[in-house]
């Protein structure tokens, strides 16, 4: 007699939304991760590095000048720094090694703003002897911590990327989005001028513009000037794209169901149109964030950015113009170091990213 065979249950997985497969998908691409995680560390160094930088951006060490990097090391049970002791000669310098003193945390030193507002004087680690320095990166020329700059710059090079994105992207999407839209006599007079400014080389006009400003400037006043010359080039390759996009999206039949339920031009554009454009809007941001970090460093380095005491990436370079510099510091090119791990970090997250948004890659 033959036994009746189980009936097989079926398990229905639960759809996932185009977001959830994006993300499923980004997560098996472990260099897109990895630049991520990267990138994630280095904003929150940039948000802290008042905190984690044992001096300010503009002290100076008198005794300090060229000095090479020193790191602290286990003195018995308890991490120490070495006295640094000036040798005969120029910005010659030598560790007593049996004179040291412990490395404390949570000490006190010079004063900033936590988060750009909140005064504090707590810094991570540092000993409180400048006879006793932590300088893990070495000093500049004139004797200040490049470690600390690094930090301090950082929150300039790597922010000034993300707010020129929002800003070009934002106006590139409206303009676009309106110009594929409409089409016709708006499409070509728009067209027209994202050429224009495609036509411009972008260093001479970024340097053009800039020396427009009137002299005097504050370091922060020169900093939102640079975003809003970087956005107003970077808009028009933008628009240009989205354009393109939204004439193909103009004739779908969602688009068509709103104007028939009589929705606003506008209202169709924003709740419509561009939000079908956000999958390449995310990826060419990733992409492009490393241009704006780079023109900042390019206008800083050729001295018509931030300027000192300021720290920035492309400021701190300007040492490195010395050949003689680099041949017996070496450690000034740490900012160049910084520069390029966070530029292959977002390469790594956008190449990702655009596998991620593509269905067809796998």
């Amino acid at each position: 007699m033959e036994t009746a065979q189980p009936t097989p249950v079926i398990v229905m997985q639960p759809a996932l939304s185009p977001w959830r497969l994006f993300w499923q998908r980004l997560k098996h691409r472990k260099i897109a991760m990895t630049g991520a995680w990267i990138l994630a560390v280095l904003y929150t160094v940039a948000i802290f590095a008042g905190f984690i930088s044992p001096y300010r951006y503009d002290t100076i060490h008198d005794n300090a000048f060229f000095h090479p990097p020193v790191w602290p090391a286990f003195h018995g049970l308890r991490l120490a720094v070495p006295r640094s002791q000036t040798l005969p000669g120029e910005f010659a310098y030598r560790n007593v090694r049996s004179d040291t003193k412990p490395l404390h945390f949570f000490v006190r030193g010079g004063e900033y703003k936590l988060f750009g507002v909140i005064p504090c004087s707590v810094h991570l680690f540092g000993t409180g002897d400048d006879n006793y320095p932590v300088y893990l990166f070495g000093a500049d020329q004139f004797g200040r911590d490049i470690f600390s700059r690094l930090l301090y710059g950082s929150q300039i090079s790597l922010s000034i990327g993300i707010v020129g994105i929002l800003l070009s992207f934002s106006v590139g999407m409206i303009v676009g989005g309106i110009a594929g839209y409409f089409a016709g006599p708006t499409d070509t007079v728009i067209m027209r001028l994202c050429e224009l400014i495609m036509s411009i080389p972008a260093l001479y006009l970024i340097i053009s513009l800039r020396n427009t400003f009137p002299p005097g400037m504050s370091s922060s006043q020169v900093y939102a000037m640079i975003v809003v010359i970087l956005s107003f080039i970077g808009w028009a390759s933008m628009a240009r794209v989205i354009r393109g996009m939204a004439l193909s999206l103009r004739e779908q039949q969602f688009v068509l169901a709103a104007r028939a339920l009589g929705q606003s031009h506008l209202k169709v554009i924003v709740r419509h149109v561009l939000p079908n454009t956000f999958s390449y809007v995310i990826v060419a941001a990733t992409l492009s964030v490393p241009y704006y970090i780079l023109g900042e460093v390019v206008l800083s380095f050729l001295g018509v950015g931030i300027q000192e005491p300021q720290a920035s990436w492309g400021n701190m370079l300007t040492a490195a113009q010395n050949t003689e510099y680099l041949k017996n510091y070496p450690w000034l090119l740490a900012p160049g170091a910084a520069i390029f791990v966070t530029v292959l970090a977002f390469n790594f997250l956008g190449d990702g990213l655009r596998d991620a948004a593509d269905t067809k890659s796998d």
